[in-house]
């Protein structure tokens, strides 16, 4: 007598959803987001870059007009993030005003003038990355 044993293994597969404002998991980027806002910087974008890189699971990407306007939208990010309780690891870039980075370890903030996000054009160069709408 042969027994025949079979077994059945059920695998599922699940689709990736592109991230939305409701799935956004860290409500500090939220809150600098708003607050370049508030300082009426230009084009903000937020990639999710947790899946593609160990460096931060957001890039916030704002531009200013002027290199004033850019120490002014850093200076509001800090103030509010400050308020809330975070404090930035690291800031560079601030006295010169072209490009502001602000280090907050799960996130980091870019504000470029306008020329300078031109020119390195961090959108494109994390173009695999999921944008996410911060309303």
């Amino acid at each position: 007598m042969t027994t025949e044993l079979t077994t059945t293994t059920e695998t599922t597969t699940t689709t990736p959803t592109p991230a939305t404002p409701s799935k956004l998991r860290d409500e500090r980027v939220r809150t600098a987001v708003h607050a370049g806002l508030d300082k009426k910087a230009l084009g903000p974008i937020v990639l999710d870059t947790g899946a593609l890189t160990s460096i931060a699971d957001y890039f916030i990407i704002l531009s200013g007009t002027s290199s004033r306007h850019v120490q002014s939208v850093s200076d509001e990010i800090e103030k509010k993030l400050r308020e809330e309780g975070t404090r930035p690891r690291h800031i560079e870039g601030r006295g010169e005003g072209e490009w502001v980075l602000m280090d907050y370890g799960d996130f980091l903030v870019h504000i470029f003038t306008e020329e300078n996000r031109r020119f390195y054009a961090l959108e494109r160069l994390w173009g695999d990355a999921p944008r996410i709408n911060v309303e």
